[in-house]
């Protein structure tokens, strides 16, 4: 079965793709035995795990239509919060944090369908991304949505991708005017890392994640928006 793999990879697969295989091979056949095909063992299994972290698999989303967040990525919840003064939202906002493991796929996808309206680079720390900290302190990349009210206007909502311990390099290939669908693929971060999801305050209507509950990026449902001003506000944690 054919793994589709992520474009945004092609530098780190090419470059481990010859370092490994270089490996193997010497190892099979200049090596003598049992050290060198054991070595040819570990650099092929080397390159599956990094083959691996470059999955880019096909997805569906669970729930579709007007208000609905979808996971940004693949991961685990940390938190959901609310804060103050986020950027580009100018006010308070409810954010959901999702950590991925290096077994998880690495790609990040937008929650809402919208039009990408900021982007800002945030230079940083790299602190572990299971640290509360990192959120204010590590090198960020924000990507700004303006989502479609139904009555004429827009509102915001930012998601934010977050470099961890060994991720140095944040992908993010949405620029200004763009137009993304929820669930559609915009960039990646690569190895261990986190994703963040800002919904304004008064738009949230339901949080459907719990922490601690493992998510599937571009599929499953995080949480609805009230989309209509009109709309009464539910209750959401």
């Amino acid at each position: 079965m054919r793994i589709p793999l992520t474009p945004h990879g092609l530098p780190e697969m090419l470059l481990f793709t010859a370092l490994l295989g270089g490996a193997g091979a010497a190892g099979v056949l200049w090596v003598p035995s049992p050290v060198g095909p054991v070595a040819a063992f570990l650099a092929g299994a080397t390159w599956l795990f990094v083959m691996n972290f470059f999955r880019d698999p096909d997805r569906q989303p669970e729930v579709a239509g007007p208000g609905v967040v979808l996971a940004p990525a693949d991961g685990r919840v940390t938190d959901i919060l609310d804060v103050d003064g986020v950027p580009f939202i100018d006010g308070r906002a409810k954010r959901i944090g999702i950590f991925l493991s290096v077994f998880d796929v690495h790609v990040n996808r937008s929650p809402v369908a919208g039009t990408v309206a900021h982007t800002a680079h945030r230079p940083g720390s790299f602190l572990d991304a299971r640290d509360p900290a990192c959120a204010d302190l590590n090198e960020a990349q924000d990507l700004g949505l303006m989502v479609n009210d139904g009555e004429g206007g827009t509102f915001p909502v930012l998601v934010r991708q977050i470099a961890g311990l060994v991720a140095r390099r944040i992908v993010c290939a949405a620029k200004k005017g763009r137009t993304l669908d929820a669930g559609e693929r915009y960039g990646m971060i690569k190895v261990g890392s986190r994703t963040e999801v800002y919904i304004p305050h008064g738009r949230v209507a339901s949080i459907d994640v719990e922490v601690g509950q493992h998510v599937t990026g571009g599929r499953d449902l995080i949480a609805r928006m009230r989309v209509h001003s009109r709309e009464p506000q539910g209750a959401a944690r």
